[in-house]
């Protein structure tokens, strides 16, 4: 007895072509969106605008700024967690950024390893 495939499964190798044709279609898609996201900045702020830092979609750091009211020689822990805080926001915005744009290409369908 032969076994039968729901429609749309198998196809022989017009089927394959067409897969494969989709999948460097995606690859293509995501490396776009990739380069477009490696050049956008995300600017973040901590201890209300006391320290401001952008940073690069490839997440370095490309700018810091500390407002001079910020620098407290008798307290410098709050400037560290300032930065710290502003420089953490800025990897989380970069990172929401990237999934949330890849996510729209792959439909939802988890690619390990892709990112």
């Amino acid at each position: 007895m032969k076994a039968r495939l729901p429609k749309g499964m198998g196809g022989g190798p017009q089927n394959m072509q067409s897969m494969i044709k989709q999948a460097q279609k995606m690859q293509e898609e995501m490396e776009k969106t990739q380069e477009a996201l490696n050049e956008k900045e995300y600017t973040t702020s901590a201890g209300g605008g006391m320290v401001e830092c952008t940073m690069n979609g490839k997440k370095e750091l490309v700018s810091l700024t500390i407002k001079p009211e910020a620098v407290d020689p008798e307290d410098v822990e709050i400037l560290q967690d300032m930065v710290i805080s502003a420089v953490n926001e800025a990897i989380r915005q970069v990172e929401e950024a990237h999934s949330s744009e890849m996510e729209k290409i792959t439909n939802g369908i988890s690619l390990p390893g892709i990112f």
